[in-house]
């Protein structure tokens, strides 16, 4: 074997799966067609889940000083983002290519082997591992897994023949990033005769514009458009010049929705935009591309490492399948009110007056910063069972941590806040994949008093409240012993 996972695409998602695979012990090699980064950036900031999951993994300081903040939007429709309460605050101003930045450094500290300039062209599969063929080198690589995490366009969903419904696009929009002019800010989801514009200055002083008109389907394109495409559009639906400004970048995307049917088949994985496509509405689409590879790295790993069965990947594609589907309903519900006309103002009036209840406007928040996934981990009354654990302070015999800091391992975590021996000793055979951690909370959430945590951070199992015992727990996440 080459490697026991290759990875076919370095953005985010590719990344994140590749520092997952490193901090498991697992070998990868990560391929990309480009021979190095773009610099462009359609992402812009992350969502608090995502801002936990890389405080999880001691990333966030590798960010810099982050701008971040409560405020959110529903297809343009503001939200506070303070009412979930939570630990972080999402971070507004970090483009998708420093995130891409940390992330390659932090794989490739951990050991990863990322190979630039190097395409994906073809793969054949038996019953013991993939061999991927490639452009750029004179020989095929033997791998265990194949993930393409290489985008909507994905050459791997393609050829492993994934199924991939969904709808087409019907309205084209256009995205650049402008220099040597000055734009008014203008929200997402604002609504003009014609269209949908956007505006924003960027902390480096560019302006990103985002604009579409409506009715004006997609048209098939070798290369990025022109942007006096783009100013002629701008300046017909808002009555400005900006042709004179200095383009940076310009891109096109349109508003497909669609999702392939499953996640895995065989040994080929799917992770990212390779698996969910849609209106990039709010960024939620990198955010749950990095998601996805957090959910899947120490699963993987876990089978691999012989240490867990090969039913454990089947809860890949059951838990995010589900959160994909989720999405494309939500950015679907969005497009309505971002790239609709007129005719979407009483509907836009009406989600306006319901947000004025808090229970709706926690809902809305927690599904666009992604805090309200709950994965099946088995029946109880515990609340927490399924959600990601909160960030608690922890007393651990004097040495203050926390729930996030114990993930920063990637490893699994029994935490005692009960001081139960009983409970402790039937978790050590689990000993060499968990982390038996006995500590006090400031703020333990009413009545629990032990918590299994996967290395993604979702509660297993908790007391009480379980139907399942921790044994059973142990053994269905982190596999059998003895």
């Amino acid at each position: 074997m080459d490697a026991s996972v290759v990875v076919v695409g370095a953005g985010p998602a590719g990344l994140m799966l590749a520092g997952e695979l490193r901090l498991a012990g697992v070998d990868v090699i990560v391929l990309d067609k480009l021979p190095a980064r773009t610099g462009e950036s359609r992402g812009i900031g992350f969502t608090i889940r995502t801002a936990e999951v890389f405080d999880q993994r001691g990333l966030l300081p590798r960010f810099g000083e982050l701008s971040t903040g409560t405020f959110g939007h529903f297809g343009g429709i503001p939200l506070n983002l303070g009412v979930l309460g939570a630990a972080r605050e999402s971070a507004k101003t970090v483009p998708q290519s420093a995130t891409e930045e940390v992330l390659e450094s932090w794989a490739r500290g951990l050991g990863a082997d990322i190979r630039r300039g190097v395409e994906f062209i073809g793969f054949t599969e038996d019953a013991d591992g993939v061999d991927v063929t490639v452009r750029g080198t004179n020989r095929t690589l033997r791998t265990r897994y194949l993930v393409g995490c290489d985008g909507g366009r994905s050459a791997v969903r393609k050829l492993a023949g994934f199924d991939f419904p969904g709808t087409e696009a019907t309205t084209e929009l256009f995205l650049a990033d402008v220099r040597g002019v000055d734009i008014e800010p203008r929200m997402i989801g604002q609504q003009v005769p014609g269209g949908m514009v956007m505006a924003a200055r960027l902390p480096d002083g560019t302006h990103r514009v985002i604009v579409g008109e409506r009715g004006a389907p997609p048209r098939r394109r070798s290369g990025p458009p022109e942007f006096a495409e783009v100013a002629d559009i701008w300046k017909r639906l808002t009555d400005t010049d900006i042709s004179h400004a200095e383009p940076v970048w310009v891109s096109a995307f349109g508003d497909a929705a669609r999702q392939v049917t499953e996640y895995r088949r065989g040994r080929v994985l799917l992770a990212g935009d390779a698996a969910h496509v849609h209106l990039p509405a709010g960024g939620q689409g990198m955010n749950t591309g990095i998601q996805d590879s957090v959910n899947l790295g120490w699963k993987l790993a876990a089978v691999l490492r012989g240490t867990a069965p090969l039913s454990l990947l089947d809860t890949y594609h059951e838990e995010r399948h589900a959160v994909g589907r989720a999405l494309l309903a939500n950015t679907k519900a969005q497009s309505l009110f971002i790239l609709g006309g007129p005719e979407v103002t009483p509907l836009r009036d009406v989600l306006g007056e319901l947000l004025r209840y808090p229970e709706v406007e926690r809902h809305l928040a927690a599904r666009v910063s992604g805090l309200d996934i709950r994965y099946d981990v088995g029946g109880g009354s515990n609340p927490l069972l399924g959600l990601r654990v909160p960030h608690l302070e922890l007393d651990r015999g004097g040495r203050r941590t926390s729930t996030t800091e114990l993930l920063r391992s990637g490893r699994g975590v029994l935490l005692d806040l009960g001081d139960n021996e009983v409970l402790r000793r039937r978790a050590e055979p689990w000993v060499d994949r968990i982390d038996i951690v006995t500590a006090t909370a400031r703020d333990t959430p009413a009545g629990v008093t032990a918590v299994l945590v996967r290395p993604d951070g979702h509660v297993a199992w908790a007391a009480p409240g379980s139907h399942h015992d921790l044994p059973m727990a142990l053994n269905r996440w982190f596999g059998p012993v003895g």
